[in-house]
């Protein structure tokens, strides 16, 4: 049996669905999830694999008009996985028109030959109409598209379509990643990105892109009960009035993100986990390299 696997990259303006979708086809979370645009800031790798193929996914941060350095370099890491790829997976929002971002990624995405599949998310908010009429004005504005799949990634309708189409271009190929493997992302990371996740559910509108988290300590330790994972996270944010914000009155809404986090990364890892979390203030930290690069972002 001829063994297939590649790369996707999904690709489109900010919260389009991108990271759902990834989580979708994966079978589970690798990826944070918000309804503030611009969550996601580094490329997070998502493993499917079948006894025939293997298809890496990569969540790129949504690609936008950039307001600050970490904007600019979000952006740069969306674009570079453009030609390296072996599909290209172009996001639209069915429940919305498309906009001049939609036609700023198609002109890039025509620039590489890598073949593209359109793919109409969140179809389960916009009628069957709606949706077709994405499709007709995307087939003459957007370019040479190897196909179109409207599918839903909050619900999984319309995903097998998609897979199918996928699995179709790629070429043969090596395991990439061992069985059961679904992300490449190490702990440290994801219980950094849990925590962001919680706390931009919580603080809505005030503050989403000025939160940072990092894990500072990472350390497995025995006890009586078994084995415990504890991590020292650090969140930071660009104001003092910010640190108060996310520390919450009594210290309660950074100690629910904490616990919310700490429950996922539980479920997610198999193993019980302790979580210490701290907020500190690192002025303009999105505007700065030196933060930036100490963030690797």
């Amino acid at each position: 049996m001829t063994f297939r696997s590649g790369f996707v990259s999904v690709v489109g303006r900010p919260n389009v669905g991108k990271s759902t979708l990834v989580n979708q086809l994966v079978g589970r979370k690798v990826s944070i999830v918000s309804d503030r645009p611009q969550t996601t800031r580094t490329q997070v790798r998502g493993v499917r694999t079948t006894d025939e193929t293997q298809i890496v996914f990569l969540d790129t941060p949504g690609i936008h008009k950039p307001r600050t350095l970490l904007g600019e370099r979000t952006n740069a890491r969306a674009l570079t996985t453009l030609a390296e790829v072996d599909v290209i997976c172009f996001l639209l929002d069915a429940s919305e028109p498309i906009g001049r971002g939609d036609r700023f990624i198609a002109e890039l995405i025509a620039q590489v030959p890598t073949p593209t599949v359109l793919v109409v998310n969140k179809t389960d908010r916009g009628g069957p109409k709606h949706t077709l009429e994405h499709l007709a004005v995307a087939s003459s504005e957007l370019g040479d598209l190897a196909a179109f799949v409207p599918l839903s990634a909050r619900t999984g309708e319309g995903t097998d379509a998609l897979i199918a189409e996928l699995e179709a271009r790629m070429p043969e190929g090596p395991h990439y990643y061992p069985d059961g493997v679904v992300s490449d992302q190490p702990e440290a990371l994801l219980a950094a990105e849990l925590l962001r996740e919680k706390l931009l559910a919580q603080t809505h509108d005030e503050l989403p892109h000025s939160i940072a988290v990092t894990t500072e300590e990472i350390e497995e330790r025995e006890t009586k009960s078994g084995p415990v994972l504890a991590l020292r996270l650090v969140v930071r944010v660009e104001r003092d009035s910010q640190k108060g914000i996310v520390i919450g009155r009594g210290a309660s809404l950074l100690r629910d993100a904490g616990t919310e986090a700490r429950l996922e990364l539980e479920k997610l890892l198999g193993v019980r986990v302790h979580l210490e979390t701290h907020v500190r203030v690192d002025r303009d930290w999105q505007r700065r390299a030196a933060s930036l690069d100490r963030l690797g972002l």
